[in-house]
């Protein structure tokens, strides 16, 4: 299969994240405003929706999918998903992002439907501070649903933890400690101006360096050499020197990884993003309801992906805030 999603850079797009809802039962402060109005449902993909657009990605070059949300669990019918996505000729790998509530309910079926990676976010181990961050007292659940996970079977389990200065900042060595004692492999995400309540700022932002040097003093790192498709992992990964598991950095502020970018975005209501702070969509879901052709279809995702820009521009001046916040565009 020739890869068909190149933009203008020379970029090969063979990595494709699908929004299965908005919805989400938390309210994270760096994602959502508390009172957060979602989307109607029948603006949301279906699942056959969703499995038709797939395929023509597939045919595109795309060989990678990571369901995201919102909350990705909170729609019924997500492990029936995984299974039929199994049957898409050419799709090599498929993963999903969970804030992990739904996971000592679903996690069986999840791994029965032949999910192997997930990615949890947990940010803090703290119930006060949990709470803060999520609105919402639920940190024996995110727990719980990683120790089922890890009793059905999934390797690796990724802990995805963003950190914010004179906040979480100080337990960077307790979250650290707790995937290398549980065998979970930790990254670490710096804070990006995606938030639903505009708190953004430099002054809470912390940078991936930072965080490494912290855990460097305690636990010394060494850095692991990326091949293959893995070099276009937005993470930094270093293992643990006395052999005790691995930790990454996505430092996508301070570091941005643009260059080496091969991810496209499909929101929830089947929005075609070729960047996560892209600033215009292609809407995919209008003409697939419409009965357009497939290869029409095709032609709007490769010009989308053409026209992809050189990256996120955070650190430059005309940087513009996408109007869709996190849970908006999918994790």
């Amino acid at each position: 299969m020739k890869p068909q999603l190149i933009d203008s850079f020379n970029r090969v797009h063979t990595n494709l994240r699908i929004s299965v809802t908005d919805q989400c039962n938390f309210r994270c402060i760096y994602c959502m405003p508390e009172d957060m109005d979602f989307m109607e449902n029948e603006k949301i993909m279906t699942f056959d929706e969703i499995l038709h657009l797939t395929r023509i990605f597939v045919d595109l070059g795309v060989d990678k999918v990571r369901i995201t949300g919102g909350e990705p669990l909170v729609r019924r019918g997500v492990p029936e998903l995984i299974k039929q996505l199994w049957q898409v000729e050419g799709l090599k790998d498929i993963g999903l992002t969970t804030n992990g509530i739904g996971l000592v309910k679903q996690a069986k079926a999840l791994y029965d439907a032949g999910l192997r990676r997930i990615n949890v976010s947990l940010d803090t181990l703290n119930e006060e501070k949990f709470e803060q961050m999520t609105r919402r007292k639920m940190l024996a659940k995110v727990l719980a649903g990683l120790k089922e996970a890890q009793h059905c079977g999934f390797n690796p389990i990724k802990i995805n933890a963003v950190t914010m200065r004179d906040f979480t900042e100080d337990e960077i060595i307790d979250l650290a400690e707790f995937a290398r004692e549980n065998s979970y492999e930790l990254r670490f995400i710096e804070f990006m101006p995606l938030d639903g309540d505009d708190i953004w700022g430099r002054n809470i932002l912390l940078p991936g360096k930072e965080i490494l040097n912290k855990i460097h003093e305690i636990y010394p790192l060494e850095p692991v050499q990326m091949n293959g498709n893995r070099k276009h992992a937005p993470a930094k990964e270093y293992r643990f020197v006395d052999g005790k598991g691995k930790v990454g950095v996505i430092a996508s502020v301070t570091e941005p990884f643009c260059d080496d970018c091969n991810r496209v975005r499909l929101t929830a209501d089947g929005h075609l993003r070729a960047c996560l702070f892209s600033i215009s969509e292609t809407d995919l879901l209008t003409p697939l309801r419409a009965g357009v052709p497939d290869e029409a279809i095709a032609e709007l995702i490769i010009e989308n992906v053409k026209n992809k820009g050189p990256g996120h521009k955070i650190n430059a001046a005309d940087f513009v805030k996408p109007a869709r916040n996190m849970s908006m565009i999918g994790g």
